[in-house]
């Protein structure tokens, strides 16, 4: 990969950015990739992998500029709420690679002020490097979620000291890590590996308090993957995640060497936190904006399988689109606080509120399966049974289908059908699985955001309305 991306450099004078074909070239690096026991090496043409490269490769095509000295507009820290909020709407229009790797550059747009009050050195090797990924038009993957281990012990107490990823090695030029990352997304497709403590560390937990980059080809470095991919031969009925799935990796890092320039932070206990919690942040802004978009989809499909099941007038399933639609309202609400309210960084930059932010992602989260309920119960056992496109294109099969998949002259097998295939994919197969987990879990799970919502919500205020109700405000 370096090699590719130096020639293009030298072509196109410093910044540039990349062709969806050019990225896939970037692929070939000798990255360690794995998926079910066996290495992948290329990305490309392995199917379960291939929908999640073209993803990848339509974003970078969307933002493909030929002009020298060009940059992703995307990738460009918002000044405004009108740019935050613009980002907010082409980020989660975009592929999932694009959308990790702005939540990882504004991470460190936020965490860059804050870490350089104290350590301006460490502050320019942020910038430097958020310059370098710009620059070279680079995928950042994630990486904050360890092993853990025994989680009832801290990182420094743990009978195997790699259950959380840490120094192993200090030398003059740089450091060696040791550990892993789980359930990073992207991680096999990306370039560059984003890697940040997982908690606040404490006095005498130095080593586990490290934060860098790391290319994906490093050596050391090997990705073992899963994937909601379909493994159907004929596809059709997955309308969803054929086209758009991305997988997720589990990160080693066997005594992998990082050098100076692209550590963030080593030791500093006292700012360990400060990385996760800015990505927590970003995480749960794009978390909620993607669930704002899909929760008018569940609404959609809920009206629509209601109107084809011929229950679109019963009192229960208009009771339960009502509750769908108050639970998008509610959740597209709080996204647009979070941004009306943003607040600004010393150099300038935008980010969410995050009142607002962790509000609206916790109410989207913990309501969600309730929501999927709804539309199950709406749309009935053809979510899981429905006949596929083939079983319709089958001379022998087809007027069967037809017959009993339609239910009035104005709504045909195919149409019934596709929608059951729709709900199916979405919320009841094995991307509806890997959905009903990481809503709960992206953006540091539930207890993070209540915690986060209590800390910034405005206690005095509503004890002082409480005291002036009830008449105390003047009573010891």
């Amino acid at each position: 990969m370096q090699k590719f991306l130096l020639r293009l450099v030298a072509a196109r004078g410093g910044f540039f950015v990349i062709t969806g074909e050019q990225y896939k070239r970037s692929l070939d690096d000798g990255r360690r990739i794995f998926l079910e026991g066996k290495r992948i090496t290329d990305l490309c043409t392995e199917p379960t992998f291939a929908a999640a490269v073209d993803w990848t490769a339509r974003g970078y095509d969307r933002f493909y500029d030929s002009t020298p000295g060009a940059t992703n507009p995307l990738m460009e820290a918002p000044a405004s709420r009108e740019e935050l909020n613009e980002r907010a709407t082409d980020v989660r229009d975009t592929d999932m690679l694009t959308n990790t790797t702005y939540q990882s550059l504004m991470t460190l747009v936020t965490v860059a002020p804050t870490l350089g009050r104290h350590h301006p050195e460490l502050a320019e090797r942020i910038h430097e490097y958020r310059r370098t990924c710009l620059a070279e038009d680079l995928r950042i993957a994630e990486c904050i979620t360890d092993a853990k281990g025994d989680r009832s012990l801290s990182p420094g107490k743990q009978s195997d000291p790699d259950s959380y990823v840490h120094v192993v090695e200090r030398r003059k030029d740089g450091v060696v890590i040791r550990g892993a990352k789980l359930h990073i997304t992207g991680a096999a497709l990306a370039h560059e590996l984003m890697v940040l403590p997982t908690k606040r560390m404490s006095p005498g937990e130095e080593d586990y308090a490290i934060a860098c980059g790391v290319a994906v080809n490093t050596p050391g470095v090997r990705v073992i993957n899963t994937t909601y991919a379909p493994r159907s031969e004929d596809d059709r009925h997955f309308p969803i995640t054929r086209i758009e799935n991305m997988p997720d990796g589990f990160v080693i890092f066997d005594d992998v060497f990082v050098p100076n320039e692209r550590v963030f932070m080593d030791g500093l206990v006292e700012h360990s936190a400060t990385f996760a919690h800015s990505l927590g942040l970003w995480e749960r802004l794009g978390g909620t904006a993607l669930m704002a978009d899909e929760a008018d989809l569940l609404v959609g499909l809920a009206q629509l399988i209601a109107e084809a099941n011929g229950l679109s007038r019963v009192e229960h399933v208009r009771e339960k689109i009502s509750e769908l639609i108050v639970y998008a309202t509610l959740i597209r609400a709080g996204l647009e606080a979070a941004i009306l309210h943003a607040h600004t960084t010393d150099d300038g930059f935008l980010f969410p509120d995050e009142l607002y932010t962790n509000a609206a992602k916790f109410h989207g989260a913990s309501q969600y399966n309730t929501m999927v309920r709804h539309l199950h119960d709406i749309a009935g056992g053809g979510v899981l049974t429905a006949p596929t496109i083939a079983d319709l294109e089958n001379p022998e099969l087809a007027p069967f289908v037809e017959k009993y998949m339609r239910t009035s002259p104005d709504v045909s097998a195919e149409y019934r059908m596709r929608l059951f295939h729709a709900i199916r994919d979405l919320t009841a197969d094995a991307f509806g699985g890997w959905h009903f987990v990481t809503n709960l879990q992206s953006g540091g799970g539930l207890y993070a955001q209540r915690l986060v919502t209590r800390k910034h919500y405005d206690m005095e205020r509503a004890k002082k309305i409480a005291k002036h109700a009830a008449g105390v405000d003047q009573v010891g």
